[in-house]
C-alpha cells in the first residue's frame, strides 16, 4: 500500500453530524473525495439536501436524516437507518455542535444544559450507538475545540466546558475500544477555522486574537480541517488512538 493509498476510504460508511452547513460540509465532502458514502444527519433537514447533492456529484452515495443528537433515540435512528441502508458503518464524525457566549454570572440553566446535550452528550449518544456496529479498523472522531484546551477571551463556560468533557471522552473511549472492539477515538480540535461561529464574533474580535495569539497569523481553511479529519478516519492513522489533534494555526502554543 502506498502513502497515498493509506488516506483512501473507498468502501467505506461514514456518518457526519452537523452535516446542514459548515465544518459539517466540508467533512462530507472531504470524505466523499477520500471514497467514502456518507450519512447526513442534522436538525436542519431542508438544508441537509444540499450536502446530499454535494455527496452525489463526486459519484459517492448518500443519505440524509433529520436528527436532533441531543436525543439518544434519535441518535440511535440515525444509525440504524445508516445500517439499513448501507450495512456498515465504519467512519463518525461527530460534529454537531452549538456555541454561547453568556456571561458565568448570568448564564440560565437552560442555556447551560442546552448546550451540553448537544455537543457532549450528543457526541456519546453517537458514539454509543455506533460503536455497537462497528468492525475492527473503524473510526471515531470529535469534534472538539481549542476552548477545550486554553481560553480566548470570550465567555464561553458551557462550550469550553462542553469540548473540555469530549476531549475526556475520546480517551475513555479509545482505552475502552481499542484492543476489544478495534475502535480508534480521537479528536479535533479547530482553532479560529471559517465557520458560522467566527461569523458571529463582535468586530475587531477576531483580528487581535490572529495578531496576539496565533503564529500563523491567519484564519485556518476548512478543507484545511477535513484533511486532518481524512487522516484520523483512514488507514493513515491507523496508529493513532485517544489523542486530541489541534489544528489551530499554533494557538495553543501561546
Amino acid at each position: 500500500m502506498t502513502v497515498l493509498e493509506r488516506f483512501s476510504l473507498s468502501g467505506r460508511v461514514a456518518i457526519v453530524t452537523g452535516a446542514s452547513s459548515g465544518l459539517g460540509v466540508a467533512f462530507a465532502k472531504a470524505l466523499a473525495e477520500a471514497g467514502a458514502d456518507v450519512v447526513l444527519g442534522a436538525r436542519r433537514a431542508d438544508r441537509l439536501a444540499d450536502t446530499q447533492k454535494l455527496v452525489e456529484g463526486l459519484d459517492r452515495r448518500a443519505l440524509s436524516v433529520a436528527t436532533d443528537v441531543a436525543s439518544q433515540p434519535a441518535c440511535q435512528n440515525l444509525v440504524d437507518t445508516a445500517m439499513a441502508e448501507f450495512g456498515q458503518v465504519d467512519v463518525l464524525v461527530n460534529n454537531a455542535g452549538i456555541g454561547t457566549a453568556h456571561p458565568a454570572t448570568r448564564e440560565t440553566v437552560e442555556q447551560f444544559t442546552q448546550v451540553i446535550d448537544v455537543n457532549l452528550n450528543g457526541c456519546y449518544w453517537m458514539a454509543q450507538a455506533c460503536g455497537r456496529v462497528m468492525e475492527p479498523g473503524s473510526s471515531i472522531v470529535n469534534i472538539s475545540s481549542i476552548l477545550g484546551l486554553t481560553t480566548a477571551g470570550l465567555p464561553q463556560a458551557a462550550y469550553s466546558a462542553s469540548k473540555a468533557g469530549l476531549i475526556g471522552l475520546t480517551r475513555d473511549l479509545a482505552q475502552q475500544w481499542g484492543g476489544r472492539k478495534g475502535i480508534r477515538v480521537n479528536a479535533l480540535a479547530p482553532g479560529f477555522v471559517e465557520s458560522e461561529m467566527t461569523d458571529t464574533y463582535q468586530p475587531g474580535y477576531l483580528d487581535t486574537m490572529l495578531e496576539q495569539r496565533v503564529p500563523l497569523g491567519r484564519k485556518g481553511d476548512p478543507e484545511e480541517l477535513a484533511a486532518a479529519l481524512v487522516f484520523l478516519a483512514s488507514s493513515a492513522g491507523g496508529y493513532v488512538t485517544g489523542q486530541t489533534f489541534a489544528v489551530d494555526g499554533g494557538i495553543t502554543i501561546t
